[in-house]
């Protein structure tokens, strides 16, 4: 009866920032591990072996003696080296199965209907990645990406029963998992509805799959309905397109501390419009419009309040960097205000079109040619020599109000100053 259903599988990263860390860092390999959130803040990864000392979002001001008492490392996150092991790690899962949907930074769902040996496969996968990237995975295969989900939660809870890898296609294998699975830990239901799931008596994912479908879309949402349905085997969700191009682009960072001046907040404005127009190019796009804002801290009842931000109408759609720059500057100068300490800045690129696929009239501007060879050019040149070789003039190379990251490994992949050396004795 299940032939001719899908069969999916869920592959994702243990504790992927800290395994990201631990590639390039053997000495690490049995020490606990915490990455913390910009400037430093708050832990947001753990690996498996800090987090029943460590709870996600604690502030890190709070726990360094903690972390020094249980002999835990922690790292300042380094994002541009995990969003290349993520694409890494993609690449080598795309070279084994038909067909991906990258779910998130560290995890995927695959099409492995019509394959045979599924266990092996999921072996084959978790090996193979491991092998090429230096990075544990867990694999869950099932009917529906919901069961696939579970499977793979299951693979990972119970690693040294079942070696990272869970088949629940059979139907007696995936009503075990149901039965020993809380309902608050299934995909899409969560901590927070716990108290609503107990009060009508479902506790395990076993109890919500039997639920009537139709009930829950009542009391709750067509979301949880299908959620129920998938439990029970008939498959809801399909693959999602591949790299479908984004509709706003944001790039948005808190400031390493206060800044009072328009000086550094126009660099850090200027750098924050290169990296979104780097998205913008990779995606083949085009932006109409670019929106700025910058706030000061919200939290400190001593500090005056202020934000603003301002959107902007561009001449031409356009993924020009120095057009788009000009624009956000004169949105800023627009907004600042002195006496204020600014913590943040926010650049939100708008209205993106694909090259081609939008229509003006016929006296209407366009973007000029010599301008697209010109961004093609310095998208080459970052790519081969690392990211912010060729930059605007007003982006600084060490801007002063970066991000406080004093415990950032280095960025092993991405930058050719910052290679991994190994030394011939």
């Amino acid at each position: 009866m299940f032939k001719n259903l899908p069969v999916f599988a869920l592959i994702d990263c243990n504790s992927f920032y800290a395994s990201c860390e631990r590639v390039f860092r053997p000495d690490l390999a049995r020490v606990p591990i915490v990455v913390l959130s910009n400037n430093d803040g708050c832990v947001i990864a753990r690996s498996a072996d800090a987090k029943p000392w460590i709870k996600m979002g604690e502030p890190y001001f709070q726990i360094k003696h903690k972390l020094r008492q249980r002999g835990i490392v922690p790292f300042s996150s380094n994002y541009a080296l995990y969003g290349d092991m993520s694409e890494r790690v993609m690449s080598v899962i795309e070279s084994l199965v038909p067909a991906v949907e990258v779910y998130s930074i560290d995890e995927a769902f695959a099409d492995l209907s019509g394959i045979g040996d599924l266990d092996s496969l999921g072996r084959q996968i978790r090996s193979q990645v491991l092998r090429c990237t230096g990075i544990p995975v867990g694999v869950g295969i099932a009917h529906t990406k919901t069961l696939a989900k579970l499977a793979n939660h299951t693979a990972k809870r119970l690693q040294a029963q079942t070696g990272g890898v869970v088949n629940i296609c059979d139907p007696h294998k995936r009503d075990w998992v149901l039965r020993n699975t809380d309902a608050s830990e299934v995909w899409g239901v969560g901590r927070r509805m716990r108290s609503h799931l107990d009060s009508m008596g479902i506790k395990t994912a076993m109890d919500l799959a039997k639920t009537d479908a139709w009930t829950l879309r009542k009391n709750f949402s067509v979301v949880i309905e299908k959620t129920a349905r998938e439990l029970a085997g008939t498959p809801c969700l399909e693959l999602d397109e591949p790299n479908q191009p984004k509709q706003e682009i944001c790039c948005s960072r808190m400031f390493g501390q206060r800044l009072k001046d328009l000086a550094p907040i126009r660099e850090a404005v200027a750098t924050y419009v290169q990296r979104a127009a780097e998205k913008l190019r990779a995606q083949q796009s085009f932006c109409k419009k670019i929106r700025v804002s910058i706030r000061t801290g919200m939290f400190n009842p001593e500090e005056a309040k202020y934000s603003n931000g301002a959107v902007i109408d561009l001449p031409y759609p356009t993924d020009d960097v120095r057009l788009l720059t000009k624009a956000a500057v004169r949105a800023l100068e627009h907004l600042f205000r002195t006496g204020f300490n600014y913590s943040k800045a926010e650049v939100l690129l708008m209205n993106l079109c694909q090259r081609g696929e939008y229509t003006d009239d016929l006296f209407a501007a366009s973007q000029p040619s010599e301008a697209t060879k010109v961004m093609a050019v310095l998208d080459q040149i970052n790519q081969r020599w690392g990211q912010g070789t060729l930059r605007s003039a007003s982006v600084p190379a060490h801007p002063s109000w970066a991000m406080r990251r004093e415990m950032m490994s280095q960025s092993y992949t991405t930058r050719l100053d910052q290679l991994w050396k190994i030394s011939c004795c």
